[in-house]
């Protein structure tokens, strides 16, 4: 049997990446992505949203993993734009079986539970781990709003706020991942990114 050009496919699809933001960031496919720019700043945009493979488990895929090493705490600080009613930052990523996400929605909770929550991916389907109190996250449709999330690895804590307040709904703690990597991206919509940074200890 020969494996090569199966190799050569799966070198293709890890390869796809686009940079912006001081990061390189992993794709799915390169082509659903466009940096552009707002007075001179980059603005990275996810043109395309699509659904997971409806063979598989519910969970997000269209996302995209800055290349860093593993976060044991970090800071993520973003300013997103949903074009359609949800965007996302993926937290505590190891792998696309085992992550952790904050679906930011202009949903509450309350009226769509798989929106406006923190989420935990671990060899299935996501699964939600967060209250469904308060406001929904973009309450205002599709505008700018500065994301604010803070993971500790060691407590398991998350914390999101928008615009410098907490949202409710956007706080949990899970102890299963305890580091990974950072994303962003959308369930199955799409979105901008800018001034997006990263920090915290490895």
């Amino acid at each position: 049997m020969n494996l090569l050009p199966s190799l050569f496919s799966l070198a293709a699809i890890s390869a796809a990446a686009v940079s912006v933001f001081d990061h390189s960031w992993a794709v799915p496919d390169a082509s659903d992505w466009k940096i552009g720019q707002d007075n001179g700043r980059p603005v990275l945009q996810l043109l395309v949203g699509k659904e997971p493979p409806a063979s598989g488990p519910r969970r997000p895929f269209q996302f995209a993993i800055a290349d860093t090493p593993e976060f044991t705490r970090v800071r993520v600080d973003a300013d997103m734009k949903p074009i359609g009613r949800s965007l996302m930052i993926v937290f505590a990523y190891r792998d696309s079986d085992h992550f952790d996400y904050a679906h930011l929605s202009r949903d509450t909770a309350k009226i769509q539970s798989h929106h406006n929550g923190i989420f935990h991916v671990y060899g299935g389907e996501r699964v939600r781990i967060s209250s469904e109190d308060g406001p929904a996250a973009f309450p205002d449709g599709s505008r700018w709003y500065h994301v604010s999330l803070d993971w500790n690895g060691d407590t398991g804590a998350v914390t999101v706020a928008v615009n410098g307040n907490p949202v409710p709904a956007l706080k949990a703690v899970d102890l299963s991942l305890s580091s990974g990597k950072v994303g962003i991206g959308s369930f199955d919509e799409t979105g901008e990114f800018k001034n997006v940074s990263i920090s915290g200890p490895h």
